[in-house]
Order: structure tokens, then sequence, then C-alpha cells
């Protein structure tokens, strides 16, 4: 049996060094707190990825005429 070499990232979060091998549940994140801040971002949408504008979006901008 070989021994394989231990990979160490840097955890997304906070930077620190992290184990990359399924022993660390938490990979790519050093711990648990660190993939939960990672979540939050998510789940309160503080992580957006930019698309381009549609001609829906733009029908959106303008006001309703008076009815």
């Amino acid at each position: 049996m070989t021994a394989t070499a231990r990979r160490i990232v840097k955890c997304p979060t906070c930077g620190g060094k992290s184990v990359y091998a399924p022993e660390n549940p938490y990979r790519p994140f050093c711990s648990e707190r660190c993939k939960n801040v990672d979540f939050g971002g998510w789940a309160t949408e503080s992580y957006r990825v930019p698309a381009p504008s549609t001609s829906a979006d733009a029908d959106d901008d303008e006001p309703s005429p008076p009815q």
C-alpha cells in the first residue's frame, strides 16, 4: 500500500488551510462553520451571477399607462 500525499487547499471562506480529502466532510472548507458561512451567502443572495438584460426586463422598468 502506498501512502498518498494529503492535498492542502485554501479554504474559500477564511483562507486557512483545508485538507481536500474524503476524511474532511466539509471540503473544500476547513470547518462546518466556514461551510455554513458560505451557504448563508448563497441563501441570502449575496452571491450573484450577472445576466444580460432582456426585453422583458426593459418592459418592467417602464411605468404603466394611466387608466
